[in-house]
């Protein structure tokens, strides 16, 4: 018989001669880089950043001291819009649970529900430095579901997971209207696809009136799990994650979320250069890409990757994405070298892969830099990972070493997260 072997805890850990990169500090401010300095672990937190060298003697007996000779160390990187597990790599049909398309109002349905932590994504995730991803049903419905944010590495989705309450999935422009035009019901057009949303969030509307009413009444109530999740959104307990790429798409999302009131973030943005101006005047985070796409359909033909630059510059606070698995996940950071190349600033390009996700969803007191309190996911890169030879050699997920990789040879060794498995006769 076969028996499992628990997965080990996370240890304590000293990272020394290290150029740190924190990106911010415990406020949430730009933190400066540390030429030489030591970050050290305890207990799955980064307890301790500093220039300068630390006295091994001084250390309890049990903790590893990690001389990274020089290289640079970050937070490990978050996938701000992704479908690890809910569209796995290489699995054709049978893995694709992305999208529920029977019916357009998915708001009762849950990311976390189809993530399979077997696809060959988290792999990739840890070779490209990506230590979570916010993981989201997909583009086909006007309404997908709600996302799960999981850390990249583990056994049990429910491990994994940070939280899932943090937002819902929602498409507008030619997904949806191709989806269900060709089923000839609605929505067949973008003016079908708002009038779902608007529809759903009335509903959500008297549905909390009535739910408030029978509550100071006393009486039963029936609750539903679509309306529960849209009334979540619009008490301001969830984000509104709204796929869009066109301009006037991106305007509509705007003007629905101030209709309804509830927190938009704008998903791919592809021509959020034409209106940049407008989005920072209103306030609205984008989660830009995948940038290295081709013009696969018509709301892509103005795809361009200096949006980036424009956006940020405008007073947008961004993030980037793949949306793996269309681009694969390891490819995160040269989605950021290639917006840089087109004009971003090199340190807003590291901040739109840490902290700026982590801050747009409430999660920069756990996730995105090296400040002191912050989970001890972190990875040791060869050099600065803007530039194309760079590496991740050493990745932590929550203070366990999952991912090594010999620069030279290119040869990696990551840890497998059922751990060794016994056999044991009868």
């Amino acid at each position: 018989m076969y028996r499992s072997v628990p997965v080990p805890a996370a240890t304590d850990f000293v990272i020394t001669n290290a150029r740190i990169v924190p990106v911010a500090d415990a406020s949430g401010n730009r933190a400066e880089a540390i030429e030489s300095g030591t970050l050290t672990v305890r207990d799955g937190r980064i307890t301790e950043v500093a220039p300068g060298s630390v006295d091994t003697s001084s250390l309890p007996a049990d903790t590893e001291v990690i001389d990274a000779g020089g290289r640079w160390v970050l937070p490990g990187f978050i996938e701000a819009h992704g479908h690890l597990g809910v569209h796995e790599d290489g699995e054709g049909w049978s893995g694709d649970d992305t999208n529920e398309m029977t019916d357009p109002n998915g708001a009762g349905l849950r990311a976390l529900d189809s993530i399979d932590p077997t696809d060959l994504g988290f792999k990739d995730a840890l070779r490209g430095g990506v230590t979570s991803a916010l993981i989201k049903p997909g583009s086909g419905n006007p309404i997908g579901g709600r996302t799960a944010f999981l850390k990249t590495w583990g056994r049990i989705v429910d491990e994994m997971l940070v939280t899932q309450d943090l937002s819902v999935k929602s498409a507008l422009g030619e997904n949806p209207k191709r989806v269900y035009g060709e089923k000839k019901v609605t929505p067949s057009t973008r003016m079908g696809t708002v009038k779902i949303i608007r529809d759903a969030f009335v509903e959500a509307r008297n549905y909390q009136a009535k739910r408030a009413q029978a509550e100071a009444d006393g009486t039963p109530f029936d609750r539903d799990l679509v309306k529960e999740t849209l009334a979540d959104v619009l008490d301001g307990k969830l984000a509104w994650d709204q796929h869009c790429h066109r301009a006037d798409d991106i305007a509509t999302a705007i003007r629905l979320s101030e209709e309804f009131g509830y927190r938009l973030v704008i998903n791919h943005g592809t021509e959020g250069h034409k209106i940049a101006d407008f989005i920072a005047a209103k306030g609205i985070d984008v989660i830009l890409g995948p940038l290295m796409t081709s013009r696969s359909k018509v709301e892509l033909r103005d795809r361009t990757l200096a949006t980036a630059a424009s956006l940020a510059e405008a007073g947008v606070r961004i993030a980037l994405t793949t949306d793996h698995p269309v681009i694969p996940i390891n490819f995160l950071i040269h989605e950021a070298s290639l917006a840089v190349k087109e004009g971003l600033d090199p340190t807003v390009a590291i901040e739109a892969l840490t902290i700026n996700p982590a801050a747009i969803f409430g999660l920069d007191d756990r996730l995105g830099s090296l400040a002191v309190g912050r989970d001890a996911d972190i990875v040791i890169w060869s050099g600065d990972p803007l530039d194309l030879n760079s590496r991740a050699e050493t990745v932590f997920v929550s203070g366990r070493r999952v991912f090594d990789c010999d620069a030279a040879s290119g040869t990696a060794h990551i840890a497998d997260p059922l751990g060794p498995t016994l056999i044991s006769e009868p």
